[in-house]
Protein backbone atom coordinates (compact mmCIF):
# COMPACT_ATOMS: atom_id res chain seq x y z
CA UNK A 1 0.00 0.00 0.00
CA UNK A 2 2.00 3.54 -1.05
CA UNK A 3 3.05 5.20 2.23
CA UNK A 4 0.72 8.06 1.16
CA UNK A 5 -2.10 5.96 2.15
CA UNK A 6 -0.81 5.29 5.11
CA UNK A 7 0.09 9.46 6.24
CA UNK A 8 -3.37 9.76 5.19
CA UNK A 9 -4.61 7.13 8.00
CA UNK A 10 -2.87 8.55 10.73
CA UNK A 11 -0.48 11.60 12.07
CA UNK A 12 3.21 11.51 12.47
CA UNK A 13 4.76 11.83 16.00
CA UNK A 14 6.06 15.77 14.59
CA UNK A 15 2.67 16.37 13.66
CA UNK A 16 1.20 15.55 16.76
CA UNK A 17 3.93 18.06 18.69
CA UNK A 18 3.23 21.16 16.11
CA UNK A 19 -0.27 21.09 16.98
CA UNK A 20 -0.04 20.35 21.07
CA UNK A 21 2.21 23.47 20.17
CA UNK A 22 -0.02 25.66 18.38
CA UNK A 23 -3.01 24.68 20.80
CA UNK A 24 -1.02 25.82 23.56
CA UNK A 25 -0.13 28.90 22.69
CA UNK A 26 -3.63 29.92 21.69
CA UNK A 27 -4.52 28.36 25.59
CA UNK A 28 -6.47 25.51 24.31
CA UNK A 29 -5.55 23.25 27.28
CA UNK A 30 -8.68 20.44 26.95
CA UNK A 31 -7.25 20.42 22.65
CA UNK A 32 -3.76 20.05 24.49
CA UNK A 33 -4.34 16.96 26.64
CA UNK A 34 -6.33 15.14 23.68
CA UNK A 35 -3.12 15.98 21.45
CA UNK A 36 -0.81 14.61 24.56
CA UNK A 37 -3.05 11.45 24.95
CA UNK A 38 -2.84 11.13 21.35
CA UNK A 39 1.17 11.71 21.29
CA UNK A 40 1.28 8.77 23.46
CA UNK A 41 -0.42 5.94 21.14
CA UNK A 42 1.70 7.14 18.56
CA UNK A 43 4.67 6.65 20.48
CA UNK A 44 3.19 3.19 21.70
CA UNK A 45 3.16 2.47 18.14
CA UNK A 46 6.03 3.22 16.86
CA UNK A 47 7.81 1.85 19.78
CA UNK A 48 5.94 -2.00 18.66
CA UNK A 49 7.23 -1.37 15.07
CA UNK A 50 10.86 0.17 15.93
CA UNK A 51 12.42 -0.20 19.36
CA UNK A 52 15.27 -2.28 18.95
CA UNK A 53 14.60 -5.28 20.38
CA UNK A 54 18.78 -6.45 20.99
CA UNK A 55 21.07 -8.43 19.86
CA UNK A 56 20.08 -11.86 20.17
CA UNK A 57 21.72 -14.10 21.92
CA UNK A 58 20.94 -17.31 19.13
CA UNK A 59 20.55 -15.71 15.68
CA UNK A 60 18.13 -16.28 13.40
CA UNK A 61 20.72 -17.71 10.96
CA UNK A 62 21.41 -20.25 13.48
CA UNK A 63 19.64 -23.19 12.90
CA UNK A 64 19.10 -26.81 11.97
CA UNK A 65 16.03 -28.93 10.14
CA UNK A 66 14.87 -31.29 12.62
CA UNK A 67 15.56 -34.32 10.36
CA UNK A 68 19.10 -34.06 10.78
CA UNK A 69 18.63 -35.50 14.43
CA UNK A 70 19.59 -39.30 15.24
CA UNK A 71 16.63 -41.00 14.30
CA UNK A 72 15.45 -41.73 18.25
CA UNK A 73 15.03 -37.45 18.95
CA UNK A 74 13.77 -36.87 15.17
CA UNK A 75 10.72 -39.07 16.08
CA UNK A 76 10.61 -37.79 19.75
CA UNK A 77 10.23 -34.14 18.09
CA UNK A 78 7.54 -35.26 15.28
CA UNK A 79 5.83 -32.24 14.39
CA UNK A 80 8.84 -29.59 14.73
CA UNK A 81 10.91 -28.76 11.76
CA UNK A 82 13.60 -27.07 12.99
CA UNK A 83 15.79 -26.75 16.02
CA UNK A 84 18.86 -24.48 17.70
CA UNK A 85 21.23 -25.29 20.56
CA UNK A 86 23.03 -23.79 23.33
CA UNK A 87 24.72 -24.95 26.68
CA UNK A 88 24.90 -23.66 30.13
CA UNK A 89 28.02 -23.18 32.11
CA UNK A 90 28.14 -23.68 35.37
CA UNK A 91 32.14 -21.60 36.73
CA UNK A 92 32.27 -20.89 39.66
CA UNK A 93 32.42 -24.69 41.00
CA UNK A 94 28.98 -24.22 42.88
CA UNK A 95 25.99 -26.44 43.31
CA UNK A 96 23.63 -23.70 41.90
CA UNK A 97 20.14 -23.92 42.80
CA UNK A 98 17.34 -23.42 40.36
CA UNK A 99 17.23 -19.71 39.33
CA UNK A 100 15.93 -18.06 35.87
CA UNK A 101 17.32 -18.20 32.83
CA UNK A 102 16.50 -15.77 30.18
CA UNK A 103 17.70 -15.67 26.50
CA UNK A 104 16.54 -13.68 24.05
CA UNK A 105 16.19 -15.41 20.37
CA UNK A 106 15.87 -14.71 17.12
CA UNK A 107 13.97 -16.51 13.82
CA UNK A 108 13.74 -16.50 10.18
CA UNK A 109 9.61 -15.34 10.07
CA UNK A 110 9.33 -17.63 7.39
CA UNK A 111 10.12 -20.48 9.60
CA UNK A 112 7.57 -19.64 12.56
CA UNK A 113 4.04 -17.94 12.93
CA UNK A 114 4.05 -17.91 16.65
CA UNK A 115 7.11 -18.47 19.03
CA UNK A 116 4.56 -18.54 21.65
CA UNK A 117 2.64 -21.25 20.31
CA UNK A 118 5.35 -23.30 18.93
CA UNK A 119 8.49 -22.55 20.49
CA UNK A 120 9.45 -25.45 23.34
CA UNK A 121 12.74 -26.21 25.15
CA UNK A 122 14.26 -30.08 26.15
CA UNK A 123 17.44 -30.43 28.21
CA UNK A 124 20.17 -33.32 26.76
CA UNK A 125 19.93 -35.75 29.46
CA UNK A 126 22.91 -38.19 28.55
CA UNK A 127 21.36 -40.01 25.07
CA UNK A 128 18.42 -38.58 25.31
CA UNK A 129 15.89 -35.40 25.37
CA UNK A 130 13.60 -34.15 28.27
CA UNK A 131 11.53 -31.62 27.86
CA UNK A 132 11.86 -28.35 29.79
CA UNK A 133 8.72 -25.89 30.72
CA UNK A 134 9.74 -22.62 29.31
CA UNK A 135 7.77 -19.43 28.90
CA UNK A 136 8.38 -17.28 26.04
CA UNK A 137 7.42 -13.29 26.08
CA UNK A 138 8.74 -10.10 24.23
CA UNK A 139 7.62 -10.98 21.05
CA UNK A 140 8.46 -8.86 18.44
CA UNK A 141 8.77 -8.76 14.05
CA UNK A 142 11.83 -7.06 12.64
CA UNK A 143 11.78 -7.60 9.24
CA UNK A 144 12.13 -11.29 7.83
CA UNK A 145 12.78 -12.28 11.62
CA UNK A 146 10.93 -12.94 14.62
CA UNK A 147 12.37 -12.21 18.03
CA UNK A 148 11.47 -12.93 21.62
CA UNK A 149 12.58 -13.56 25.02
CA UNK A 150 13.07 -17.57 25.90
CA UNK A 151 12.24 -17.70 29.96
CA UNK A 152 12.71 -20.79 31.85
CA UNK A 153 13.99 -22.23 35.58
CA UNK A 154 16.90 -24.52 36.30
CA UNK A 155 19.94 -26.06 38.36
CA UNK A 156 22.94 -27.09 37.61
CA UNK A 157 25.31 -28.81 39.74
CA UNK A 158 28.82 -27.39 40.07
CA UNK A 159 31.47 -27.33 37.11
CA UNK A 160 29.13 -28.73 34.84
CA UNK A 161 28.34 -27.92 30.97
CA UNK A 162 24.38 -29.06 30.28
CA UNK A 163 22.94 -28.90 26.34
CA UNK A 164 19.82 -27.85 25.11
CA UNK A 165 17.97 -27.48 22.07
CA UNK A 166 15.18 -25.11 20.79
CA UNK A 167 12.32 -26.56 18.80
CA UNK A 168 10.56 -24.69 16.50
CA UNK A 169 8.73 -24.69 13.62
CA UNK A 170 5.38 -26.63 14.04
CA UNK A 171 1.77 -24.60 12.59
CA UNK A 172 0.15 -27.58 14.43
CA UNK A 173 1.56 -26.54 17.65
CA UNK A 174 -1.00 -25.06 21.06
CA UNK A 175 -0.12 -22.89 23.62
CA UNK A 176 1.95 -24.87 26.20
CA UNK A 177 -0.10 -25.37 29.73
CA UNK A 178 2.55 -26.22 31.77
CA UNK A 179 1.41 -26.88 35.35
CA UNK A 180 3.33 -25.08 38.20
CA UNK A 181 2.64 -23.26 41.60
CA UNK A 182 2.32 -19.53 39.99
CA UNK A 183 -1.39 -18.39 40.20
CA UNK A 184 -2.20 -14.85 39.55
CA UNK A 185 -4.97 -13.28 39.90
CA UNK A 186 -6.03 -9.40 39.11
CA UNK A 187 -6.00 -7.35 36.23
CA UNK A 188 -4.31 -4.31 34.78
CA UNK A 189 -0.84 -4.05 37.84
CA UNK A 190 -3.14 -4.42 40.25
CA UNK A 191 -2.31 -8.47 41.36
CA UNK A 192 -2.36 -11.53 43.54
CA UNK A 193 0.56 -13.63 42.88
CA UNK A 194 1.76 -16.31 44.97
CA UNK A 195 3.52 -19.55 44.49
CA UNK A 196 4.22 -22.77 47.24
CA UNK A 197 6.31 -19.85 49.75
CA UNK A 198 4.73 -16.48 49.73
CA UNK A 199 1.92 -14.60 48.42
CA UNK A 200 1.94 -10.79 47.19
CA UNK A 201 -0.71 -8.56 46.85
CA UNK A 202 0.35 -5.44 44.70
CA UNK A 203 -1.72 -2.21 45.40
CA UNK A 204 -4.90 -1.59 43.21
CA UNK A 205 -3.93 2.03 42.96
CA UNK A 206 -0.42 2.20 41.62
CA UNK A 207 1.17 -1.21 41.57
CA UNK A 208 3.32 -1.32 44.89
CA UNK A 209 3.77 -3.83 46.52
CA UNK A 210 1.38 -3.85 49.11
CA UNK A 211 1.41 -7.25 51.50
CA UNK A 212 3.71 -10.28 51.75
CA UNK A 213 2.47 -13.40 53.11
CA UNK A 214 4.84 -16.06 53.93
CA UNK A 215 3.36 -19.98 53.44
CA UNK A 216 4.20 -21.69 56.44
CA UNK A 217 2.20 -22.58 59.44
CA UNK A 218 2.81 -19.36 60.98
CA UNK A 219 1.12 -17.45 57.99
CA UNK A 220 3.20 -14.38 58.64
CA UNK A 221 2.04 -11.23 56.97
CA UNK A 222 4.47 -8.07 56.53
CA UNK A 223 2.23 -5.22 56.07
CA UNK A 224 2.67 -1.26 56.92
CA UNK A 225 -0.37 0.35 58.95
CA UNK A 226 -1.62 3.44 58.95
CA UNK A 227 -2.42 6.00 55.75
CA UNK A 228 1.03 6.45 54.68
CA UNK A 229 1.82 10.25 53.77
CA UNK A 230 -2.00 10.21 52.57
CA UNK A 231 -1.51 7.01 50.27
CA UNK A 232 -2.49 3.81 50.32
CA UNK A 233 0.48 1.86 52.26
CA UNK A 234 2.63 -0.60 51.62
CA UNK A 235 5.93 -2.29 52.55
CA UNK A 236 7.61 -1.38 49.58
CA UNK A 237 8.19 2.72 49.79
CA UNK A 238 10.85 3.18 47.35
CA UNK A 239 11.40 5.00 45.22
CA UNK A 240 10.93 8.57 45.47
CA UNK A 241 13.54 11.82 45.91
CA UNK A 242 13.49 15.20 47.92
CA UNK A 243 13.43 18.37 46.08
CA UNK A 244 15.68 20.82 46.26
CA UNK A 245 15.89 23.31 49.55
CA UNK A 246 13.87 20.50 50.70
CA UNK A 247 10.89 21.56 49.38
CA UNK A 248 8.59 18.27 48.53
CA UNK A 249 9.32 14.77 48.11
CA UNK A 250 7.95 13.72 44.92
CA UNK A 251 6.92 9.85 45.26
CA UNK A 252 5.82 6.82 42.93
CA UNK A 253 3.38 5.68 45.60
CA UNK A 254 1.41 8.54 44.81
CA UNK A 255 0.43 7.56 41.56
CA UNK A 256 -3.11 7.71 41.78
CA UNK A 257 -2.26 5.31 38.56
CA UNK A 258 0.74 4.38 37.11
CA UNK A 259 1.79 6.76 34.43
CA UNK A 260 2.70 3.35 32.18
CA UNK A 261 2.74 -0.38 32.51
CA UNK A 262 3.71 -3.17 30.74
CA UNK A 263 2.57 -7.02 32.56
CA UNK A 264 3.67 -10.40 31.57
CA UNK A 265 1.58 -12.98 33.02
CA UNK A 266 3.15 -16.94 32.28
CA UNK A 267 3.15 -20.67 34.57
CA UNK A 268 7.22 -19.70 35.20
CA UNK A 269 6.83 -15.86 35.59
CA UNK A 270 4.72 -12.67 36.29
CA UNK A 271 6.66 -9.98 35.20
CA UNK A 272 5.05 -6.10 36.43
CA UNK A 273 6.90 -3.28 34.79
CA UNK A 274 5.81 0.64 35.65
CA UNK A 275 7.11 3.76 34.89
CA UNK A 276 7.06 7.64 35.02
CA UNK A 277 7.97 10.29 36.88
CA UNK A 278 7.30 10.21 40.83
CA UNK A 279 4.11 12.85 41.82
CA UNK A 280 4.05 16.02 44.06
CA UNK A 281 1.83 15.71 47.13
CA UNK A 282 0.48 18.34 45.43
CA UNK A 283 0.42 16.87 41.76
CA UNK A 284 -0.47 18.57 39.20
CA UNK A 285 0.74 22.11 40.54
CA UNK A 286 4.47 20.84 40.70
CA UNK A 287 5.15 18.06 38.22
CA UNK A 288 8.87 18.35 36.86
CA UNK A 289 10.42 16.20 34.11
CA UNK A 290 13.49 15.93 35.41
CA UNK A 291 14.20 12.09 37.32
CA UNK A 292 12.21 9.76 35.79
CA UNK A 293 12.10 5.81 37.76
CA UNK A 294 11.22 2.72 35.90
CA UNK A 295 10.63 -0.25 38.76
CA UNK A 296 10.24 -3.98 37.55
CA UNK A 297 9.09 -7.03 39.60
CA UNK A 298 9.30 -10.60 38.81
CA UNK A 299 7.40 -13.38 40.43
CA UNK A 300 8.89 -16.93 39.77
CA UNK A 301 7.39 -20.03 40.25
CA UNK A 302 8.58 -22.67 42.75
CA UNK A 303 11.37 -19.83 44.24
CA UNK A 304 11.01 -18.53 48.08
CA UNK A 305 12.48 -15.33 46.45
CA UNK A 306 11.59 -12.55 43.77
CA UNK A 307 13.18 -9.60 42.03
CA UNK A 308 13.30 -6.04 41.81
CA UNK A 309 15.03 -4.00 38.74
CA UNK A 310 15.01 -0.32 38.76
CA UNK A 311 16.31 2.34 36.54
CA UNK A 312 16.51 5.98 37.51
CA UNK A 313 17.30 8.61 35.04
CA UNK A 314 17.97 12.11 35.15
CA UNK A 315 16.90 13.75 32.30
CA UNK A 316 18.30 17.44 33.39
CA UNK A 317 20.42 18.27 35.58
CA UNK A 318 18.63 18.31 39.34
CA UNK A 319 19.38 19.50 42.89
CA UNK A 320 18.27 16.73 45.29
CA UNK A 321 18.73 16.85 48.89
CA UNK A 322 17.99 13.28 49.41
CA UNK A 323 17.19 10.18 47.42
CA UNK A 324 16.22 6.49 48.16
CA UNK A 325 16.07 3.13 45.92
CA UNK A 326 14.87 0.90 48.26
CA UNK A 327 13.06 0.94 51.15
CA UNK A 328 10.45 -1.26 53.26
CA UNK A 329 8.78 -1.09 56.41
CA UNK A 330 7.16 -3.41 58.12
CA UNK A 331 4.70 -2.69 61.12
CA UNK A 332 4.61 -4.82 64.24
CA UNK A 333 7.16 -6.68 65.79
CA UNK A 334 7.42 -9.92 63.78
CA UNK A 335 11.16 -10.11 63.90
CA UNK A 336 13.47 -10.60 66.46
CA UNK A 337 17.59 -9.93 64.48
CA UNK A 338 19.05 -7.42 62.12
CA UNK A 339 20.39 -9.61 59.42
CA UNK A 340 23.54 -7.75 57.08
CA UNK A 341 25.85 -8.68 54.37
CA UNK A 342 28.73 -7.17 53.57
CA UNK A 343 31.15 -6.69 50.07
CA UNK A 344 32.50 -10.35 51.42
CA UNK A 345 29.03 -12.23 51.00
CA UNK A 346 28.88 -13.18 54.43
CA UNK A 347 25.77 -12.69 56.72
CA UNK A 348 25.86 -11.40 60.11
CA UNK A 349 23.23 -11.28 62.23
CA UNK A 350 23.70 -7.82 64.70
CA UNK A 351 23.69 -4.70 64.37
CA UNK A 352 25.60 -3.08 61.76
CA UNK A 353 29.42 -2.28 62.53
CA UNK A 354 29.65 1.79 61.58
CA UNK A 355 32.69 0.64 59.14
CA UNK A 356 30.83 -1.26 57.23
CA UNK A 357 27.32 0.79 56.95
CA UNK A 358 27.71 2.49 53.52
CA UNK A 359 29.25 -1.16 52.13
CA UNK A 360 26.12 -3.14 52.58
CA UNK A 361 25.22 -5.88 50.09
CA UNK A 362 21.95 -7.24 51.54
CA UNK A 363 19.79 -6.43 54.51
CA UNK A 364 16.49 -8.09 56.36
CA UNK A 365 15.12 -9.00 59.99
CA UNK A 366 14.72 -13.02 61.46
CA UNK A 367 12.57 -14.27 63.86
CA UNK A 368 14.36 -16.55 66.81
CA UNK A 369 11.10 -17.68 67.42
CA UNK A 370 9.28 -18.50 63.96
CA UNK A 371 12.29 -18.84 61.98
CA UNK A 372 10.75 -16.74 59.18
CA UNK A 373 13.16 -14.15 57.78
CA UNK A 374 13.30 -11.67 55.11
CA UNK A 375 16.27 -10.15 53.46
CA UNK A 376 17.18 -8.10 50.41
CA UNK A 377 19.76 -9.63 48.64
CA UNK A 378 21.73 -7.05 46.26
CA UNK A 379 22.78 -8.09 43.24
CA UNK A 380 23.71 -4.97 41.23
CA UNK A 381 24.06 -1.52 42.57
CA UNK A 382 25.66 0.91 40.44
CA UNK A 383 25.74 4.61 38.69
CA UNK A 384 26.81 6.06 35.45
CA UNK A 385 27.87 10.03 34.88
CA UNK A 386 28.13 9.59 38.50
CA UNK A 387 30.92 9.17 41.37
CA UNK A 388 30.66 5.79 43.01
CA UNK A 389 27.18 5.32 45.21
CA UNK A 390 26.66 4.74 48.75
CA UNK A 391 25.71 0.80 49.70
CA UNK A 392 23.90 1.53 52.83
CA UNK A 393 20.38 1.00 54.22
CA UNK A 394 21.04 -0.38 57.86
CA UNK A 395 18.07 -1.89 58.91
CA UNK A 396 16.54 -0.48 62.14
CA UNK A 397 14.10 -1.88 64.75
CA UNK A 398 11.37 0.91 65.23
CA UNK A 399 10.79 3.73 63.22
CA UNK A 400 8.11 5.89 64.47
CA UNK A 401 6.06 3.39 65.67
CA UNK A 402 5.87 1.44 62.73
CA UNK A 403 8.30 -1.39 63.48
CA UNK A 404 11.41 -2.67 61.02
CA UNK A 405 12.44 -0.57 58.46
CA UNK A 406 15.70 0.04 56.16
CA UNK A 407 16.13 2.79 53.66
CA UNK A 408 19.00 2.98 51.29
CA UNK A 409 19.94 6.52 49.92
CA UNK A 410 23.08 5.88 47.45
CA UNK A 411 23.60 9.37 46.04
CA UNK A 412 27.29 10.63 46.48
CA UNK A 413 26.40 14.10 45.92
CA UNK A 414 23.31 16.19 45.25
CA UNK A 415 23.76 17.95 41.92
CA UNK A 416 22.48 14.85 39.75
CA UNK A 417 23.89 15.87 36.07
CA UNK A 418 21.81 15.67 33.30
CA UNK A 419 22.32 11.57 31.91
CA UNK A 420 23.07 10.30 35.75
CA UNK A 421 21.71 6.80 35.87
CA UNK A 422 20.99 4.51 38.75
CA UNK A 423 20.64 1.08 38.28
CA UNK A 424 19.71 -1.84 41.03
CA UNK A 425 18.61 -5.10 41.05
CA UNK A 426 17.94 -7.14 43.80
CA UNK A 427 16.66 -10.39 45.38
CA UNK A 428 14.17 -10.83 48.15
CA UNK A 429 13.85 -13.45 50.16
CA UNK A 430 11.07 -15.11 51.85
CA UNK A 431 12.30 -17.91 53.76
CA UNK A 432 12.35 -20.28 56.33
CA UNK A 433 15.80 -19.48 58.51
CA UNK A 434 16.78 -22.47 60.08
CA UNK A 435 19.19 -22.54 62.70
CA UNK A 436 21.65 -24.50 61.11
CA UNK A 437 22.24 -23.46 57.71
CA UNK A 438 20.30 -20.66 57.39
CA UNK A 439 22.77 -18.30 56.79
CA UNK A 440 24.71 -20.56 53.53
CA UNK A 441 21.37 -20.83 52.07
CA UNK A 442 20.88 -17.03 51.70
CA UNK A 443 24.80 -16.76 51.08
CA UNK A 444 24.97 -19.44 48.68
CA UNK A 445 22.17 -17.98 46.79
CA UNK A 446 23.53 -14.50 46.49
CA UNK A 447 27.15 -15.82 45.12
CA UNK A 448 24.98 -18.16 42.64
CA UNK A 449 22.56 -15.25 41.67
CA UNK A 450 25.86 -12.57 40.95
CA UNK A 451 27.55 -15.41 39.19
CA UNK A 452 24.77 -17.11 37.22
CA UNK A 453 24.94 -19.92 34.93
CA UNK A 454 26.47 -18.48 31.59
CA UNK A 455 25.01 -19.21 27.99
CA UNK A 456 27.07 -20.46 25.09
CA UNK A 457 27.08 -21.60 21.88
CA UNK A 458 26.77 -25.32 21.78
CA UNK A 459 26.10 -28.01 19.50
CA UNK A 460 24.93 -31.61 19.93
CA UNK A 461 27.04 -34.83 20.98
CA UNK A 462 27.87 -37.14 18.57
CA UNK A 463 25.90 -39.76 19.31
CA UNK A 464 24.97 -43.78 18.47
CA UNK A 465 23.01 -44.61 20.90
CA UNK A 466 20.43 -42.03 21.05
CA UNK A 467 17.31 -42.84 22.92
CA UNK A 468 13.83 -41.13 23.62
CA UNK A 469 10.93 -41.92 25.60
CA UNK A 470 7.25 -40.48 24.78
CA UNK A 471 7.26 -37.64 22.55
CA UNK A 472 7.34 -33.82 22.86
CA UNK A 473 3.98 -33.35 21.17
CA UNK A 474 0.72 -33.30 22.76
CA UNK A 475 -2.16 -34.97 21.24
CA UNK A 476 -3.17 -32.82 17.42
CA UNK A 477 0.35 -31.28 17.70
CA UNK A 478 2.39 -33.95 15.67
CA UNK A 479 -0.22 -33.85 12.24
CA UNK A 480 -2.31 -36.45 14.36
CA UNK A 481 -5.45 -33.85 14.99
CA UNK A 482 -8.42 -35.25 14.36
CA UNK A 483 -9.30 -32.55 12.29
CA UNK A 484 -6.45 -30.69 10.15
CA UNK A 485 -5.41 -27.94 11.80
CA UNK A 486 -3.94 -26.30 8.38
CA UNK A 487 -8.18 -26.53 7.31
CA UNK A 488 -9.08 -24.78 10.42
CA UNK A 489 -6.10 -21.88 10.35
CA UNK A 490 -7.27 -21.65 6.56
CA UNK A 491 -10.54 -21.00 7.57
CA UNK A 492 -10.16 -18.29 9.56
CA UNK A 493 -8.67 -16.77 6.86
CA UNK A 494 -12.41 -15.81 5.76
CA UNK A 495 -13.33 -13.88 8.76
CA UNK A 496 -12.12 -10.40 8.48
CA UNK A 497 -12.40 -7.47 10.41
CA UNK A 498 -15.36 -5.18 8.73
CA UNK A 499 -14.70 -2.24 10.44
CA UNK A 500 -11.25 -2.16 8.40
CA UNK A 501 -13.30 -1.33 5.46
CA UNK A 502 -11.26 -1.92 2.44
CA UNK A 503 -8.34 -3.42 3.87
CA UNK A 504 -9.92 -7.09 3.57
CA UNK A 505 -7.51 -8.24 6.40
CA UNK A 506 -8.27 -11.55 8.53
CA UNK A 507 -8.57 -12.14 12.24
CA UNK A 508 -5.69 -14.08 11.39
CA UNK A 509 -3.74 -11.55 9.55
CA UNK A 510 -4.27 -9.52 12.00
CA UNK A 511 -3.11 -11.75 14.47
CA UNK A 512 -6.40 -12.11 16.95
CA UNK A 513 -6.01 -15.54 16.90
CA UNK A 514 -3.65 -16.54 19.59
CA UNK A 515 -4.55 -20.52 19.59
CA UNK A 516 -6.57 -23.58 18.19
CA UNK A 517 -7.45 -26.70 19.86
CA UNK A 518 -8.80 -29.55 18.38
CA UNK A 519 -10.86 -31.73 21.51
CA UNK A 520 -12.97 -34.63 21.78
CA UNK A 521 -12.47 -35.31 18.22
CA UNK A 522 -15.36 -33.19 16.98
CA UNK A 523 -15.03 -29.85 19.15
CA UNK A 524 -12.95 -26.48 18.07
CA UNK A 525 -11.31 -24.58 20.89
CA UNK A 526 -9.91 -20.76 20.12
CA UNK A 527 -8.57 -18.43 21.65
CA UNK A 528 -9.00 -15.21 20.55
CA UNK A 529 -7.86 -11.20 22.05
CA UNK A 530 -9.15 -8.16 20.86
CA UNK A 531 -7.05 -5.30 19.46
CA UNK A 532 -7.35 -3.00 22.18
CA UNK A 533 -9.48 -2.54 25.17
CA UNK A 534 -11.57 0.10 23.50
CA UNK A 535 -13.72 -2.80 21.50
CA UNK A 536 -13.70 -5.56 24.44
CA UNK A 537 -17.08 -7.82 23.18
CA UNK A 538 -15.52 -10.54 20.76
CA UNK A 539 -18.90 -11.48 19.96
CA UNK A 540 -18.18 -9.01 17.08
CA UNK A 541 -16.25 -11.56 15.53
CA UNK A 542 -18.00 -15.13 17.31
CA UNK A 543 -21.15 -14.30 16.30
CA UNK A 544 -21.34 -11.92 14.14
CA UNK A 545 -22.66 -8.91 15.72
CA UNK A 546 -22.41 -5.58 14.38
CA UNK A 547 -22.46 -6.54 10.30
CA UNK A 548 -20.03 -8.48 10.64
CA UNK A 549 -21.10 -11.25 7.48
CA UNK A 550 -18.28 -14.24 8.25
CA UNK A 551 -18.52 -14.75 12.43
CA UNK A 552 -15.59 -17.18 13.24
CA UNK A 553 -18.02 -19.65 14.59
CA UNK A 554 -20.35 -20.03 11.70
CA UNK A 555 -16.92 -20.09 9.80
CA UNK A 556 -15.28 -22.99 11.54
CA UNK A 557 -19.06 -25.15 11.49
CA UNK A 558 -18.65 -25.37 7.49
CA UNK A 559 -15.19 -27.06 8.28
CA UNK A 560 -15.76 -31.02 8.06
CA UNK A 561 -15.90 -32.87 10.91
CA UNK A 562 -16.18 -29.43 13.47
CA UNK A 563 -19.15 -30.55 15.54
CA UNK A 564 -18.53 -27.75 18.21
CA UNK A 565 -16.57 -24.49 18.60
CA UNK A 566 -15.48 -22.61 21.50
CA UNK A 567 -14.66 -19.19 21.22
CA UNK A 568 -12.31 -18.25 24.68
CA UNK A 569 -11.58 -14.46 24.80
CA UNK A 570 -8.44 -13.48 26.48
CA UNK A 571 -6.23 -10.29 27.39
CA UNK A 572 -2.78 -11.79 27.92
CA UNK A 573 -0.54 -10.72 26.09
CA UNK A 574 -2.06 -7.90 25.04
CA UNK A 575 -2.47 -7.32 21.59
CA UNK A 576 0.24 -5.44 18.76
CA UNK A 577 1.06 -4.65 15.60
CA UNK A 578 4.07 -7.68 16.34
CA UNK A 579 1.17 -10.17 15.66
CA UNK A 580 0.31 -8.60 12.37
CA UNK A 581 1.55 -11.47 9.88
CA UNK A 582 3.50 -9.79 6.90
CA UNK A 583 0.44 -10.13 4.53
CA UNK A 584 -1.45 -8.18 6.96
CA UNK A 585 1.08 -5.70 7.59
CA UNK A 586 1.40 -5.12 3.75
CA UNK A 587 -2.65 -4.95 3.92
CA UNK A 588 -2.46 -2.60 6.45
CA UNK A 589 0.77 -0.46 4.75
CA UNK A 590 2.86 -0.83 7.54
Amino acid sequence: MPESNQAQRTDSFDRKLELIKAAHQKGQYHLVRALADSLRSTAIQEAQQLADPGSPFLAASSHRETASLPVAWRQWATGWAYYKTFALEETIGKNHPFQPIELRVAFPASQIASPAREVRLARVEGNTLREVPSQVHAEVARGSEQHCKLLFLTGSPANTRTRYVIFYGNPDAELPAYPTDLITNGEGFGLDIENDFYKARLSRQMGQLERLTFKRRHGLELFAGGEGHGEPPGIDWAHDYVSSGNFQKLRITLWERCPDYEVTRGPLCTIVRRWGFPYSPVHPVYSPARIHFDVEYRFFSGMPWFLKTSRIDALQTTEVDALRDDEWVFSGQSFTDILWMGVDGQLHTGQVPEAQRENLWGVGFMSRESRDAFVALYLEHRGENLPPLKHGGAPLFYYEWHGRVWSRYPLPVKTVPAGAVLHQKNAYVAAHYTEQGGEEMIETLRHCLVNPLQPVAAGLPALDDAVATGRLARPGEAGDSPISKKALWDALRDCKDEQLYRADISVVDLGLVYDIEVRNGDTVVVTMTMPHRGRPLLGFFTYGSGGNTMPVRTRLLKVPGVRKVVVNQTWYPEWSSNRLTAEGRAKLGL
